[in-house]
């Protein structure tokens, strides 16, 4: 790609951004905002399907089918790409997620 003034910006905003979560204190709250996020919309996908109970099949394929597809996509890379910061949001994302679903069926098995 050419050297223009824009990516020059997009890649300067790029590193210093990559800089700023290298800080292990945010990088960790990060981490925690995501498994936060993912109860959140655990918590909100189980409470709207439960009560329409029109679309419960397809929901559950659709949550198992990305939860799956995010277990493969974590542990099938290598260790360094697996280390990354995005690749860690999205898993610290379905461990709320599926963290939220259990806890959702332990309150409706009581």
């Amino acid at each position: 790609m050419q050297n223009t003034r824009i990516s020059t910006l997009f890649d300067t905003i790029a590193d210093g951004l990559g800089a700023w979560f290298r800080n292990p204190w945010r990088r960790l709250s990060l981490l925690i905002i995501s498994i936060l996020s993912g109860n959140f919309v655990g918590v909100a996908t189980s409470a709207i399907s439960g009560q329409s109970a029109h679309q419960d099949v397809v929901i559950a394929v659709l949550l198992v089918v990305f939860v799956e597809g995010v277990s493969r996509l974590a542990y099938r890379l290598k260790p360094e790409q697996a280390r990354s910061l995005p690749m860690q949001m999205l898993n610290a994302f379905k461990i709320g997620l599926t963290y939220a679903l259990f806890l959702e069926a332990f309150k409706l098995g009581s």
